[in-house]
């Protein structure tokens, strides 16, 4: 059962609605269609796909079924989840920069790896986390507050925290680079592969090139390079016995429960690059967005600072603010990390009335499933309070899905809300955000991720 607006605070209301694309009422023609999925792929969803739980269309890339039926998502993720693999599309784009890791291995390969991994992620571990990511947090903090009454650049300001939390806690010796020209590297990265090339559309052989993969080398040389220095050096400590107790650590010593295989050493470099340019890339956008929609909902933002301001000493519990917390989840339904998930059908299947053909498409989109009409109260609308301990029971498991679901479920997803939840409740304490009115406007970019499209430049104000 969705939350009533109408049961909350009637000071809440009116709610914040961020600027969005307007949805489609036509399919577009071929042209037409791939012109916007190469300019932002978002702008490509149809009207109906936010009213109806299952919508099948023919179309540019074959048969294409799109599923907001949370217990049809179940089904697909879960309980028939052998049936559908990564869909060739997604690795032909992100294959060549992040490797054969976690997010696009396949198969035995894919189960070897998650099982080796999945222990670094433990609860104990991500807990054992939450030191460093206050530590990054208050840096960011004290540093904003030194910017009192300039304008900056919030999503550079976020890279450069998500990226201080990576050094803190994978790679506790530094990453062997200007982490700003790492960040600038994984931002290219993603804005030459991000734009869909009719080539990979048309399922056109890897070997002919495309113009965003050629782009996109300097960025994957330069992946590389650090990673491989950061390995080198690792490997020559735990030889000498000398190596901290970091992630990288233990990515190099894992050894997969059942057969007590480690990693290769491609796999190793694959899954490094893959915590760097997927897992930062996706918490700074995530806090970039929080901190445009607390900037448009002074109530919120408010509410936030009461929250943080309550805690006593230096340092924060994400379990320990609700609230905050709710903001993080609320930001990540509206904005989230990553915008659809796609699988391709091994073998014939049929969900509810629907036939899928073997080979197609199958789409379960969190930006459409987040803001479905029949789900969601005001599904456009920024509240928070959807997402408190006390209100959470009416929101469906297989309704929101920001770190995906199943057995590919994101493997750092408590670790990048934990981050998430502490580096807001750190700027909230030190310094709030205002938006130039005129700012261009600021709405989303999918480039595997979503980003504001236009950056995000806003004045800072110290607080306290």
């Amino acid at each position: 059962m969705p939350l009533d607006a109408a049961t909350l605070e009637p000071d809440a209301l009116p709610r914040f609605r961020p600027v969005v694309p307007r949805p489609r009422r036509e399919q577009p023609g071929l042209l037409a269609f791939l012109k916007a999925v190469r300019a932002n792929p978002i702008t490509t969803w149809l009207d109906e796909h936010f009213v109806e739980p299952v919508v099948a269309r023919e179309g540019a890339m074959g048969r294409v079924t799109v599923v907001s039926d949370p217990a049809l998502i179940r089904y697909l993720f879960v309980e028939n989840a052998a049936n559908y693999r990564k869909d060739d599309l997604q690795r032909r784009v992100l294959a060549p920069g992040l490797g054969n890791g976690l997010l696009t291995a396949e198969g035995e390969e894919w189960k070897l790896q998650r099982r080796t991994l999945a222990p670094i992620f433990s609860a104990r571990h991500v807990l054992g986390f939450a030191a460093p990511m206050n530590e990054a947090g208050a840096r960011i903090g004290r540093r904003l507050a030194r910017r009192d009454a300039t304008t900056v650049d919030v999503p550079l300001e976020m890279t450069r925290v998500t990226l201080d939390v990576l050094e803190r806690t994978i790679f506790t010796e530094g990453l062997s680079s200007d982490p700003d020209a790492l960040g600038r590297a994984i931002t290219r990265f993603l804005e030459s592969v991000g734009p869909v090339d009719p080539m990979d559309v048309f399922g056109v052989p890897a070997f002919v090139p495309r113009i965003g993969r050629l782009r996109a080398r300097p960025a994957i040389r330069f992946f590389e390079e650090v990673v491989n220095a950061l390995i080198a050096r690792r490997r020559t400590q735990l030889d000498a016995g000398t190596a901290p107790s970091d992630l990288l650590t233990l990515l190099l010593q894992a050894q997969d429960p059942e057969t007590g295989k480690g990693l290769s050493d491609l796999e190793v470099k694959a899954n490094i690059v893959t915590f760097i340019a997927a897992g930062h890339e996706t918490t700074a956008n995530a806090l970039t967005w929080a901190l445009y929609c607390l900037s448009q909902d002074h109530e919120a933002r408010a509410r936030v600072e009461r929250e943080v301001d309550a805690v006593q000493g230096d340092g924060f519990d994400a379990d320990a603010l609700p609230f905050t917390k709710a903001v993080m989840e609320e930001t990540m339904r509206l904005f989230p990390p990553v915008p659809f998930l796609s699988r391709q059908a091994i073998a014939e299947d049929r969900i509810g009335r629907i036939k899928i053909p073997k080979g197609s498409l199958i789409m379960v989109a969190p930006y459409v499933l987040h803001r479905h009409r029949t789900l969601w109260d005001d599904p456009e609308a920024f509240m928070p309070e959807r997402f408190l301990p006390e209100n959470r029971a009416t929101v469906q498991r297989f309704s929101y899905l920001p770190f995906g679901a199943g057995p590919r479920v994101c493997i750092g997803q408590s670790f990048s809300l934990q981050e998430a939840v502490i580096v807001l409740a750190h700027i909230a304490r030190a310094a709030r955000f205002s938006l130039s009115p005129d700012h261009a406007p600021v709405t989303p970019l999918q480039r595997v991720t979503l980003r504001p499209e236009h950056g995000l430049r806003m004045q800072v104000e110290r607080r306290g």
